[in-house]
């Protein structure tokens, strides 16, 4: 596990109030990019419709229309909500060369996107579920 910044990340919080706000598994995965063990999380099969949100900061970063199943065993879809809501970041860790997803507002660590997806971007957003939170479309004004 990737040792935490103890400084003050863009959405406010200081490493204690991060570790207060986020479960033991959200701070592992979203401050110390972690993974969940695949076909564990709460979002992996899940197909309401709706938006998944950072469970950090609430950020909206994919729609239910997006989301399909790509036999992983974590939630994946093949574009975020917006090209603005995510960053991209070289992740060269565990012998791999695999490209980092954060949330854009938090830098929270999301998980991984692959270029094995299907159409219409050909992506794979592969995210997990410890740093989503979800919001049916009744919440989200569209019900």
């Amino acid at each position: 596990m990737t040792k935490p910044s103890t400084s003050t990340h863009p959405a406010g919080k200081s490493d204690a109030e991060w570790r207060a706000h986020l479960t033991p598994e959200q701070y592992a995965v979203c401050r110390c990019s972690a993974t969940e063990r695949a076909f564990t999380g709460k979002y992996w099969d899940h197909k309401d419709d709706g938006v998944y949100t950072c469970v950090a900061c609430g950020t909206p970063l994919f729609l239910s229309e997006a989301k399909y199943d790509s036999g992983s065993g974590w939630p994946s879809y093949f574009e975020p909500v917006s090209p603005s809501a995510v960053t991209e970041h070289a992740d060269e860790g565990h012998g791999m060369r695999r490209v980092e997803i954060r949330c854009a507002s938090c830098e929270s660590h999301l998980g991984h996107v692959f270029p094995d997806g299907p159409p219409p971007t050909g992506l794979r957003y592969c995210i997990n579920s410890a740093a989503l939170d979800f919001h049916p479309v009744a919440e989200v004004g569209g019900g």
